[in-house]
């Protein structure tokens, strides 16, 4: 939104906040969104073995996934990808943020895909950050950075 964009933010709860595998579908265009409903990602960030079974199959061929490879260990079985295996559970622990490997696995995305400017992603990671998070924003942003930082390296 912060670039002008249209956005959509689906997640899914229910049952799966005792455990289960939750998700949440994103949405980021151009050009009006008509439906949060997504049947079939572009993109899949996978954080467990459970996700990744569940949701590998409908992402869509030539797609994008990135994974934890540091809780998921398994091969995965499609050559019609792109799949990035990120340590995002070992970095965020490596950082003293053992809680952010979600943002470490949100900065691979940027890195390797340029979807959005970082400006615009720091910025919104400040703005996000209420009351008595707003502790976070500094370890968050780290964790992004070390997302990103593990993409460059990568690459090199």
């Amino acid at each position: 939104m912060l670039e002008g964009r249209e956005v959509t933010f689906f997640p899914s709860y229910g049952a799966e906040m005792r455990g289960g595998t939750a998700n949440c579908t994103i949405i980021l265009s151009d050009e009006l969104i008509g439906s949060p409903i997504v049947t079939s990602p572009d993109i899949l960030i996978a954080m467990n073995s459970a996700s990744l079974k569940k949701f590998l199959p409908r992402l869509m061929r030539n797609g994008l996934l990135l994974f934890d490879s540091s809780l998921i260990t398994e091969k995965v079985e499609r050559s019609d990808i792109e799949s990035i295996g990120v340590p995002a559970t070992d970095i965020s622990s490596g950082i003293g943020n053992t809680k952010s490997s979600n943002m470490v696995l949100l900065g691979a995305l940027i890195g390797h895909t340029s979807l959005l400017h970082e400006a615009a992603l720091f910025a919104a990671i400040k703005s996000s950050e209420t009351g008595n998070r707003k502790k976070d924003i500094n370890g968050n942003e780290k964790a992004v950075f070390e997302g990103m930082k593990f993409i460059e390296d990568k690459k090199s």
